[in-house]
């Protein structure tokens, strides 16, 4: 097969099919809201933030899928899209409860099944073989502002220290751009996922308002000492990574266990 840079006519990508999957995924986002907002009268500022979200998430999306030239959205993708129509919907209320504290019930309903649905998405992936690296960078970005959200919704019972755990990995990704070696892919690790996936469940049970607020305190605080000491791990393996000179070329590199 040669390589060259000839034109293929044959060669076309058509967007059209993965395009109108984000466009029924903003059309729910929207249906949503509207819900919501019917349900309990939601504010200006509750609109215009699950609007914004809604714009945000689909012209986002839409661009990476066209730039990944996916032949089909994908059945992992589809539910992880459905996940990102509910974190809209609580962007909503939490952004309306600085009006008013919005119905804890409907929050932690909507919060709960979003993350409950975090552990489906990959599974699907798996078991149909779609998984597509736009596909883990789309459900850990739902899953990022998820913990967002919810550590600011926290934030306005228990203090602006709780807003470290929603901005820690942000804080991560505007560093990695002063030091690239912060970029580099990390190996797999079961105490990582636990870790994040710890942190919605942590925070839900925070804002529920089931416990005293000091046990709600040290909830959060267990939370972000594991969010520290996970991050804190990666960062030392990221760095003593970069310390070791490359191997030379032809060389097989020798593996570092961790």
């Amino acid at each position: 097969m040669a390589l060259n840079n000839t034109y293929d006519p044959y060669d076309v990508y058509d967007a059209r099919p993965v395009q109108q999957e984000t466009a029924v995924g903003a059309g729910a986002m929207l249906l949503l809201l509207v819900l919501l907002g019917t349900a309990i009268g939601m504010g200006t500022a509750g609109w215009l933030t699950g609007l914004a979200f809604a714009f945000a998430s689909w012209a986002v999306l839409s661009r990476a899928l066209h730039r990944s030239r996916l032949p089909s959205f994908g059945p992992a993708n589809r539910v992880t899209l459905g996940r990102a129509a509910l974190v809209g919907g609580v962007t909503a209320l939490v952004a309306d409860s600085f009006r008013s504290a919005p119905p804890v019930s409907l929050l932690v309903g909507l919060t709960a099944v979003a993350l409950i649905l975090d552990g489906v998405d990959g599974r699907v992936a798996r078991r149909t073989g779609t998984s597509t690296p736009l596909g883990a960078r789309f459900d850990m970005e739902v899953d990022a502002f998820l913990i967002l959200v919810l550590s600011v919704y926290v934030a306005m019972d228990l203090g602006p220290w709780v807003l470290l755990i929603g901005g820690m990995r942000y804080v991560f990704v505007a560093a990695a751009r002063v030091w690239p070696w912060l970029t580099a892919p990390l190996p797999p690790s079961t105490a990582r996922k636990t870790v994040a996936a710890l942190q919605g469940m942590l925070l839900l049970l925070a804002g529920a308002d089931l416990l005293p607020r000091l046990a709600n305190a040290g909830v959060v605080a267990v939370a972000l000492g594991l969010l520290v000491w996970s991050f804190g791990r990666d960062v030392r393996w990221l760095w003593r990574r970069s310390r070791v000179p490359a191997a030379p070329a032809g060389t097989v590199p020798e593996l570092v266990a961790r």
